[in-house]
């Protein structure tokens, strides 16, 4: 009974430790595993004594693990993946699916793709759950213990699964009418020099993103200038409707202000079109049945040919570097 005892203590213990070692705080693993930092601290206290060996590094701003405590984490922390995506299997038993689903994304696809298309599945199965983490950067889905990711296709890992979950893309490059007034259209993407661009500086290298262009089979690239920087969307097309410049996004991000007049697209023959958004997630991923109900209904079709358009599979997706940086 007392090795019973033990064994049970020491599970907790290593999940308290894989928990901090990953969110690097002590506050947000408490959080988590629904504990009190005291007796989170304790417990990692009691593992390292155990093991006479230190675990983590503590400092007033963060915590990680040591080379010890990351050999460690690598050896046990998937054990504990498993053991959770067996149990979500479970609910295979009680007849309907449940579970949470955690996935990374942006929030443009999260408002326009992913809840609209969740919403039915929802509506139908109340105990599915999804968690939504709202991320710029490239997160690492596996570290993070998210059960997906939302990238453009040409971003993905290839050891990773990718499930289409939208049509091809292209960029608009826009700006207002008030922005135009007293400065002349650019007529190839040399002439953005000249003019006040709302640069995205990019998350994952820390840089500003190079404009890239193609038309022909030519590809060309500009390193833009401007008074603003963001690095987030729905901030650039808000500032490129106060006409504090042109702006370069996907065009769905643009639509309906493009479409009513409130932006003036330019450059348009030199966007081509590139791969979409896809749902990717490890490939060793053993899914539940709320996981696949997501997937599924996430998936994209292509729409049937309507009058007067040819059938057949869609055009290849023109490669385009998301990692270009000033």
């Amino acid at each position: 009974m007392e090795d019973c005892v033990v064994a049970r203590r020491n599970l907790n213990d290593l999940l308290s430790f894989v928990t901090v070692a990953r969110e690097g705080s002590f506050t947000r693993a408490a959080a988590l595993l629904g504990v009190t930092q005291s007796a989170l601290s304790q417990a990692i206290s009691g593992l390292e004594t155990q093991l006479q060996i230190r675990l983590l590094t503590r400092t007033t701003r963060s915590v990680s693990p040591t080379a010890a405590g990351e050999r460690l984490l690598n050896a046990i922390g998937n054990r504990f993946d498993e053991i959770e995506a067996e149990l979500d299997e479970l609910s295979k038993l009680r007849g309907k699916p449940a579970g949470t689903v955690r996935i990374t994304c942006g929030d443009h696809i999260l408002r326009t793709t992913l809840l609209p298309k969740l919403t039915p599945l929802l509506l139908e199965h109340p105990d599915i759950h999804v968690e939504f983490d709202v991320n710029y950067g490239f997160r690492d889905i596996v570290a993070d213990r998210f059960d997906a990711g939302v990238r453009l296709g040409d971003t993905i890992e290839k050891d990773m699964i990718a499930v289409r979950i939208g049509p091809q893309l292209r960029m608009a490059a826009v700006a207002s009418p008030a922005y135009f007034a007293s400065r002349p259209l650019p007529r190839k993407p040399r002439d953005l020099l000249g003019h006040n661009c709302i640069n995205q500086r990019m998350q994952t290298a820390g840089g500003l993103y190079v404009w890239d262009f193609q038309r022909r089979g030519r590809q060309l690239n500009v390193r833009v200038d401007g008074q603003l920087v963001f690095n987030t969307s729905p901030n650039m097309v808000d500032a490129a409707l106060a006409g504090l410049g042109i702006a370069f996004l996907p065009e769905e991000e643009f639509a309906p202000h493009i479409d009513e007049g409130r932006l003036v697209r330019v450059l348009e023959d030199w966007c081509a079109p590139f791969a979409g958004y896809y749902l990717y997630y490890p490939s060793r991923r053993q899914p539940s049945t709320a996981f696949s109900l997501v997937v599924d209904a996430l998936r994209y079709s292509e729409p049937a040919p309507g009058p007067g358009r040819l059938g057949g599979a869609p055009g290849k997706a023109l490669s385009r570097k998301k990692t270009s940086a000033k």
